[in-house]
């Protein structure tokens, strides 16, 4: 029943399973107690609806309204980040969490499917930032390709421009330099073709 619970709670809020687990493990562990002074379990659970009832009403006259902005969603990130990793990493990546999130948002709903973390090796945690903008997490492709550019032109293609290889396991090997330059011309002209 426990785990149910834990595994509902953390499928529609996301957070707040280890209290829910806590809160119900204390709920049965004061219901044995009552049924071994032997009261009937029926009315155990009348009582445990009935403070149900009662803590939602309650909760409903306490709630504030609040305009949800970017403020308030930075106090709810901060909150449930704090009680999964240690504040010194937890506080940085509040606002970039919250930012994330709020560059996906159309019309007031989140697709959280686009949403994508990605683990970069042979990095620290305190140095997670947000890209806005697309990642690539492989090397270049060729020793010339410069590291970073900005305010350039990006293609989006369903079709490979490498050079694939045949599916017949075949080699070309050469014995001079002339050769291989012929290779790699005849690799480039293919790729060229393939663009134009």
């Amino acid at each position: 029943m426990i785990g149910r619970a834990a595994t509902a709670q953390d499928d529609i809020v996301g957070d707040g399973t280890t209290t829910n687990v806590l809160f119900i493990g204390e709920l049965m562990r004061q219901a044995e107690r009552y049924l071994g002074e032997g009261v009937h379990p029926r009315i155990i659970v009348d009582g445990i609806e009935k403070a149900k009832t009662e803590c939602l009403r309650f909760l409903e006259t306490f709630k504030l309204g609040r305009e949800i902005d970017r403020d308030l969603l930075i106090e709810v990130a901060r909150t449930s980040l704090n009680t999964k990793i240690a504040p010194e990493l937890a506080n940085p990546l509040t606002e970039i969490i919250v930012d994330a999130v709020t560059t996906i948002t159309k019309d007031n709903r989140i697709d959280l499917h686009m949403i994508e973390l990605m683990h970069m090796q042979h990095k620290m945690s305190t140095e997670s930032k947000l890209i806005k903008g697309l990642v690539l997490d492989h090397g270049g492709r060729q020793s010339d390709l410069p590291t970073r550019l900005e305010n350039c032109y990006i293609m989006c293609l369903n079709v490979s421009l490498e050079y694939e290889k045949t599916e017949v396991h075949s080699g070309f090997f050469w014995s001079n330099a002339d050769q291989r330059e012929k290779l790699i011309a005849s690799e480039r002209a293919f790729t060229d073709e393939k663009v134009h």
